[in-house]
């Protein structure tokens, strides 16, 4: 465990991230899998697939709004973690792990009861419509029973990566992705259970990956152990956690609000189908999504750890090659997008109708992701240093002052308005990577003489 602990304060930059961004990026791309295999599963049910996936895609919002809250508690309080470490307090990392696992048992209790209770009216509020609203319940009423596995999964794994166990953390996802992939066809097709099938496999996957990550924990592998006496919310401790974590929840929040926007908007200018071609078009970005986040989670812990440690050289090294690296990433998925959409369009259905729809509006949906991995590496060094009003501040202006508004705004302003719908989103992107970039950076520059009073860092930022 102190050999892991020196590790992330003098192991060379590159290796570094290399072996904990590189799991991770697995991971990421696995736990993908949870939703997106679901997904092809049933777009390729007979005769009712079409509608069942756009059924499907209707509760996207609200299994948003569920990893949104597991981020709330896990996106703040694992950066503090590393932070700790690195000023060597080991007592207030393994106090604020414990706070966030009592958290985040409460908030799957309240999440558990509001969607049993009120799953159909939100589904209707979220665009589903009377073809589709009988698979949105189905799959809803199941997956409601599992969030407090869902919850402890991702919110406990976070805690695994910030101690630098990125491996251990790969495998609770891989366990669980496995699982998923073995028992969807069982269930939906095996047992004839459809999309109830499919949340099912969903919920039972999530329990063993649960597992897995609560017993590592607890066990004398952790660097952070999860003990019974600091299963208490100490508010010192845990406030500042909700406050950093509160970046990450906005962005994934209002990808619910985000959703049911789009949803509403393209049901009233293309009805059941641009809502299908939504429904596909989430999945392909969540593809684009996922590596980056692994790649910035992979940087988190060196980043946390070497901040509270005071060193400056190593946090701005880590940052040029995680912003090379997201770059790189975002333009080589934004040219495979370009080249190829009707391939990643055919991952998801069969028919032809929402297969041609698709392919015509992917590019232009797409259309930003070129610049994103700059709105990503930016923004997850603002969670890693704890700079908790800078990430709220960057996430707001993206998806409300910019994204929503335009959902509205720019249909009228184009001859075809479910293209404008569309069109939405890469002006939004374009705008708000400019935004974070600025603010970027004065903010990093600002973050490290803090560390360094009396250094001068600016020449070395803009190197």
């Amino acid at each position: 465990m102190q050999n892991q602990k020196e590790m992330l304060g003098t192991a060379p930059i590159g290796k570094l991230l290399f072996k904990l961004a590189l799991p991770t990026v697995v991971a990421q791309l696995i736990n993908m899998l949870y939703n997106v295999v679901d997904r092809i599963y049933i777009g390729h049910m007979p005769e009712s697939g079409d509608l069942a996936l756009t059924g499907v895609g209707v509760c996207m919002p609200l299994i948003m709004i569920v990893s949104a809250f597991a981020a709330l508690v896990s996106s703040g309080g694992a950066p503090r973690a590393s932070i700790f470490m690195g000023k060597k307090d080991m007592d207030s990392a393994e106090k604020t792990l414990g706070g966030c696992v009592v958290l985040q048992l409460a908030i799957s209790l309240v999440l558990t009861v509001a969607l049993s209770l009120w799953s159909r009216d939100l589904l209707l509020a979220f665009g589903a419509s009377e073809n589709t609203i009988g698979y949105a319940t189905d799959y809803m009423s199941i997956y409601a029973l599992g969030t407090v596995f869902v919850q402890l999964t991702l919110g406990m794994n976070a805690f695994v990566s910030a101690q630098g166990f990125t491996k251990i953390s790969m495998f609770s996802v891989i366990i669980g992705a496995v699982a998923n992939i073995i028992l969807d066809p069982i269930f939906i097709y095996g047992f004839h259970m459809g999309v109830k099938g499919a949340a099912l496999a969903t919920i039972l996957s999530q329990s063993i990956s649960c597992i897995w990550v609560i017993s590592f924990l607890c066990s004398n592998k952790a660097i952070l152990r999860l003990r019974r006496k600091n299963l208490t919310v100490n508010v010192k401790i845990v406030l500042p956690c909700l406050a950093l974590g509160s970046a990450t929840f906005v962005m994934q929040a209002s990808e619910s609000v985000i959703s049911v926007c789009f949803n509403s908007s393209l049901y009233d200018y293309g009805g059941d189908l641009a809502v299908g071609a939504m429904t596909i078009l989430t999945s392909v970005m969540q593809f684009a999504m996922l590596p980056l986040q692994g790649i910035a989670q992979g940087a988190q812990p060196i980043l946390s750890y070497n901040y509270g440690a005071g060193s400056v050289e190593r946090v701005k090294k880590t940052f040029k090659l995680l912003l090379t690296t997201c770059l790189l990433y975002s333009c080589t998925l934004w040219g495979a997008v370009m080249l190829f959409p009707r391939a990643f369009a055919t991952l998801f259905t069969t028919k032809i109708a929402l297969l041609d729809f698709t392919e015509q509006v992917i590019r232009i949906y797409f259309g930003g992701m070129l610049l994103f991995g700059i709105q990503i590496a930016c923004q997850m060094t603002f969670v890693s240093l704890g700079n908790a009003p800078s990430s709220v501040l960057v996430a707001v202006v993206r998806k409300f002052v910019l994204l929503l508004p335009l959902i509205y705004i720019v249909p009228h302003l184009v001859e075809d308005p479910t293209v404008g719908v569309y069109l939405a989103e890469p002006i939004a992107d374009v705008i708000a990577v400019t935004f974070t970039a600025v603010l970027f950076a004065f903010q990093f520059r600002r973050a490290l003489r803090k560390i360094t009073p009396n250094l001068s860092v600016t020449k070395g930022v803009s190197e």
